[in-house]
């Protein structure tokens, strides 16, 4: 229901306000079918209260919309209107389906304005001639305006005029808001890789709410808690998914947590967006229909670093090893490099990969095996997460001299940044980490936009390449929202996002699925930290 006013405070107005209800009815019961569309039968007071929100809600919701509309005006309407309810409706029943109702055209007279297909001077003009019309006798005849509800402006073209479906209809989905779920870690090594993510999320949807939602409808986030375990992401996805109802998934962390996940969502139909890995549990071909990728993937990352290693900085393959988590993880990253080496003409199967236990810093072992390596190490592929990966890089800087240490994004720059410049401005300088975003101190026109929505929702905290991505990823799917239109269901939605070619988000490269490709960007940054700890572009090739 519209939170404008609450419906208690209009239960103790005066009795006059029941009048003013029959009043209103009388209003509408005295049109003519021109101007009012088919009457409800004689007496059907519910009927006739049907009619009524259908044409007092897209005007209430167009108002809604436009922050210049005073909202003492807006909320003189609803409460009129919540004493049509009761006036008209006998059982508790029909008052449900007159407030669900209500919300419906509500929500699609905001979107008439955030679609672009009204602007606020009409949605003012049309309040105003309500406010008049209500101020007429009973006896008089309305000229309460009529406003039209159709599709979205993508599909004015072809689709005939439609109405929400009833509240409830969808999962997660009601007439004024959208839900999505998202499990993260909220303790352990990498919790702070999920908080990052999760405000990079919020970000985007607070700035899309405070434009109005999409088509009306409010964008919620609900997180869930796995503690980057396996064993604990079934729970916290069942929490989100029949606790909290919520319609899809976003930006879920990790990739062995994703073998768990995904499996739950595809049964359950439910959308599995952007995931924060890049692992292939999430990159099945043909693709898993309601998983969809915002980032490039792990494999992606390290051959980008293999060749970049050995076409630039002229290594030798033989000289460059590989350090990863032992789980899923690693293994897609690995399998990277060892696509790169055969691609370059080296034997793969030459490769020294050294392993340490997921979520834990225990690197000792991986050291020592390295030191026993016949050919120097000059270079390290780094599979790890932030803390795992600066307590690697603090043991080996002095055992191996002048190696490179390269790291794939999903160790977390900001905070791998932060974590070595407590150890040492000598243990940050030259460090690389591949980016699936662009650089956060750059000018691009969406980085700026991410900038202005952390300085506004979260003050205070410093822009950052997870939770930019996390921004993007909600982008992305805010976009494919705002696409399917007012009615959609995640069937529609998938529809819909399998159709966004070319979309332009303002970061420097065109995003876009395809029913063949659910991976929406290729597109790898590299970045490499100097001795002050500021990440500085490098070119990969």
């Amino acid at each position: 229901m519209i939170d404008v006013l609450p419906q208690k405070a209009a239960a103790r107005r005066p009795r006059a306000h029941a009048r003013m209800a029959a009043a209103l009815l009388g209003i509408i019961a005295t049109s003519d079918a021109a101007t009012s569309g088919v009457m409800a039968a004689p007496g059907d007071n519910v009927g006739v209260a049907r009619q009524l929100g259908s044409r007092v809600g897209p005007i209430i919701g167009s108002a809604l919309a436009c922050r210049d509309i005073a909202r003492p005006r807006i909320q003189a309407i609803i409460e009129k209107f919540q004493m049509v309810i009761r006036e008209a409706a006998s059982s508790e029943a029909d008052r449900d389906e007159l407030t669900r109702l209500l919300d419906r055209y509500v929500a699609e007279g905001r979107g008439l304005v955030t679609g672009g297909r009204l602007d606020c001077r009409g949605a003012d003009r049309q309040l105003g001639e309500l406010e008049q019309s209500l101020a007429t006798p009973t006896q008089a005849r309305s000229n309460l305006p009529v406003v039209t509800i159709g599709p979205s402006s993508a599909q004015a073209a072809t689709a005939p005029a439609q109405i929400l479906p009833p509240a409830g209809a969808v999962r997660g989905i009601t007439q004024s808001d959208m839900k999505f779920g998202m499990v993260i870690p909220y303790g352990g090594p990498v919790k702070e890789s999920g908080r990052l993510l999760k405000i990079g999320v919020e970000a985007a949807f607070n700035r899309t709410n405070e434009a109005g939602g999409i088509n009306g409808r409010v964008l919620k986030l609900v997180t869930a808690d796995d503690g980057y375990d396996p064993a604990r992401t079934l729970d916290a996805m069942k929490q989100l998914h029949e606790k909290e109802q919520v319609f899809g998934f976003i930006c879920n962390f990790g990739s062995a947590t994703a073998a768990v996940a995904i499996p739950y969502a595809l049964e359950r139909r439910a959308l599995f967006f952007a995931p924060y890995t890049g692992a292939n549990v999430v990159r099945h071909d043909p693709p898993d229909r309601y998983v969809f990728n915002y980032r490039p993937s792990y494999a992606e990352e390290t051959d980008a670093i293999v060749r970049y290693l050995v076409k630039l900085r002229k290594l030798q393959p033989r000289q460059i090893v590989v350090f990863a988590q032992n789980d899923a993880f690693g293994d897609a990253g690995f399998a990277g490099v060892a696509k790169a080496f055969r691609a370059l003409g080296a034997n793969d199967n030459a490769i020294a990969r050294v392993n340490y236990p997921r979520n834990t810093v225990d690197v000792d072992d991986a050291i020592n095996q390295l030191k026993l390596l016949k050919t120097p190490v000059r270079a390290v592929v780094m599979l790890a997460t932030t803390r795992a990966a600066a307590k690697f890089i603090e043991k080996a800087h002095d055992v191996f001299p002048g190696a490179i240490f390269a790291n794939i994004s999903a160790v977390g720059g900001s905070a791998l940044a932060s974590e070595l410049m407590l150890l040492g401005p000598r243990y940050a300088d030259g460090v690389i980490v591949t980016q699936t975003v662009p650089g956060v101190s750059g000018y691009s026109s969406l980085v700026l936009e991410y900038k202005n929505a952390l300085a506004k929702y979260f003050p205070g905290e410093p822009a950052d390449y997870t939770s930019l991505e996390g921004y993007i990823s909600a982008s992305v799917l805010i976009e494919g929202l705002k696409r399917a239109g007012p009615s959609f269901d995640t069937e529609q939605l998938v529809d819909t996002l399998e159709t966004m070619r070319n979309v332009d988000l303002g970061l420097g490269a065109q995003l876009g699925f395809e029913r063949a490709e659910h991976q929406a960007s290729h597109k790898i940054w590299g970045t490499a930290l100097n001795d002050s700890g500021a990440y500085q572009p490098i070119e990969l090739e």
